[in-house]
């Protein structure tokens, strides 16, 4: 899968388990453990400052840079530096963005884009078709993590200065919704030819808000784009802060260091929603949340270990002691959100011993094996790994737990680092994104290094028919396949819960789990 130490290598992927609500062991463990990191500490109320708005995230961001990104807490930032071709809406629809209007060929290989007019990036140049093919090129280097999104496009036309062509290998049904996320966000070619390898750290977009600065492990700071072509956005300041530690957020949202968190603790949800100082915003969301199991080496390069594994846990019971109503049980990465959700086959079944013994017996190892998961170091990703070590010690599977720091997990995972390594996946609207980047052999975010002719075929399928009825049929054979091979152990649908002052105006939850601070006021 994933490449790293280049410049446009995928640094990693998604969002740490657990990392989503917050429960179980309290309080003050340590942040994310960045050199001048603040993390988890409660810092001093600044008020209500007018046009100023200080934003709590669960992690710090690994990078402002789209064609590097994988991580939610990215897209947290970028999505207000940066516009995007197309646009989700509230409810899920895609419009379009940056593109005015479009046409699609009736073979369906061929996708024409009417440009926006008069847009500038934040230095002053144009955003055109230039740009927009440079963009493209750019996420299509096999070193981007937008590669595989974009790989069905064959060549790009700018026949004029406002209109992009788009020629196919075949159709493609999941084009506009990925042209929505990281890989139709468009950035400054200057900016880029100016900065090389650092332009990550000097974001440059046609959005909203303007880059500021950043102090790495704290906080990053982006101010109103004054010329934006939308209007100028109300709320002239943002600032970002990092918070691993979910209690430690809360605690500063209840004193006004912060005005918008992007995690609730499940055991502090009731009380919130019965604060009147407060909104909380929980609603089912697209993404899932387990553990890649490394295919690649020892000991799960043995099938029948994968299938013990995920034999033995009880999803029911993890989401029910440590969510308290922020998730769901999950048995696959189509979540009820999803247009391809199919409730008896995505639905987990019981834990069953018998099963788990067969598949040790099958494997070997009748008397258990032992294995290291790694996972974040957030008190809800402990308490979720706690629980499934004592499910699994059932039937003498040792599993040991270390938890690392943010980034040196999504390292680890990108480089196959691990045996077992939870994180799960914030969610798109097309199931592809859902699904093709993970398990696809060589795959920019396919931790689990895992490869089968199989799968392959049916995700290649899968995103070259148009018709969704048929494209559930064929990933209802995908799910047989995953639930056979288990290179993914699927725990739970997360929810994405928020929680916000009252004093802040504006807030739509989109399924895709990101703030549109430009729509909000305070």
């Amino acid at each position: 899968m994933k490449k790293a130490g280049t410049s446009l290598a995928v640094i990693s992927t998604l969002i740490a388990m657990g990392a989503v609500v917050g429960c179980g062991s309290g309080g003050t463990n340590n942040a994310a453990g960045t050199a001048g990191s603040a993390a988890n500490t409660t810092v001093t109320s600044t008020g209500s400052q007018t046009g100023v708005l200080n934003v709590g995230l669960q992690a710090d961001p690994s990078t402002l840079d789209p064609a590097l990104s994988s991580a939610l807490v990215d897209r947290q930032v970028m999505a207000n530096i940066y516009d995007t071709l197309f646009a989700l809406t509230p409810d899920g629809k895609i419009v379009p963005d940056l593109v005015k209007t479009y046409e699609v060929s009736s073979d369906g290989k061929t996708y024409t884009f009417h440009l926006q007019t008069g847009v500038k990036f934040q230095d002053g140049t144009t955003f055109d078709s230039a740009a927009v093919r440079f963009n493209l090129q750019r996420d299509m280097a096999k070193t981007s993590a937008r590669a595989s999104e974009l790989n069905m496009i064959q060549s790009i036309d700018t026949p004029d200065s406002n209109t992009v062509v788009l020629h196919l290998k075949t159709p493609y049904s999941p084009l506009l919704g990925v042209l929505t996320d990281r890989a139709g966000m468009m950035v400054s070619p200057a900016a880029v030819k100016k900065y090389g390898d650092d332009y990550a750290n000097h974001p440059v977009g046609t959005g909203p808000y303007i880059f500021e600065s950043r102090v790495k492990g704290d906080h990053i700071t982006v101010k109103a784009n004054p010329n934006y072509w939308k209007g100028a956005p109300k709320i002239q300041q943002v600032t970002f802060k990092a918070f691993s530690d979910p209690n430690v957020e809360l605690t500063n949202l209840e004193n006004g260091a912060i005005q918008l968190a992007d995690q609730v603790p499940a055991q502090s949800l009731s009380t919130l929603q019965q604060n009147a100082n407060f909104v909380v915003s929980n609603t089912p969301g697209l993404g899932y949340q387990g553990v890649y199991l490394n295919t690649s080496e020892a000991p799960f390069n043995n099938q029948y270990l994968r299938e013990a594994v995920d034999a033995a846990i009880d999803r029911q019971t993890i989401t029910n002691v440590v969510f308290k109503g922020e998730a769901s049980p999950a048995w696959g990465p189509f979540s009820p959100k999803s247009p391809v959700y199919d409730a008896k086959q995505d639905t987990p079944p019981a834990p069953n011993g018998d099963e788990v013994k067969k598949f040790l017996k099958e494997a070997g190892d009748p008397n258990g094996f032992t294995f290291t998961l790694q996972t974040a170091n957030s008190p809800v990703s402990a308490e979720v790994a706690q629980i499934m070590q004592s499910m699994l010690a059932k039937y003498n599977i040792t599993m040991k737990i270390q938890q690392l720091e943010f980034g040196t997990l999504l390292s680890n995972n990108t480089n196959h680092a691990f045996q077992a390594s939870a994180l799960g996946w914030s969610g798109r609207v097309d199931p592809d994104q859902n699904t093709y980047q993970f398990w696809y052999t060589n795959g920019p975010q396919n931790g689990s290094n895992f490869s089968d002719p199989t799968i392959d075929k049916l995700l290649d399928e899968a995103r070259q028919v148009g018709d969704m009825s048929k494209r559930k049929a064929i990933y209802s054979q995908f799910m047989d396949e995953m639930h056979k091979q288990d290179p993914y152990i699927f725990i739970y649908f997360q929810n994405n819960t928020y929680a916000y002052s009252k004093n802040l105006q504006g807030f739509q939850a989109y399924p895709d789990g990101v703030f549109r601070i430009a729509d909000m006021s305070i």
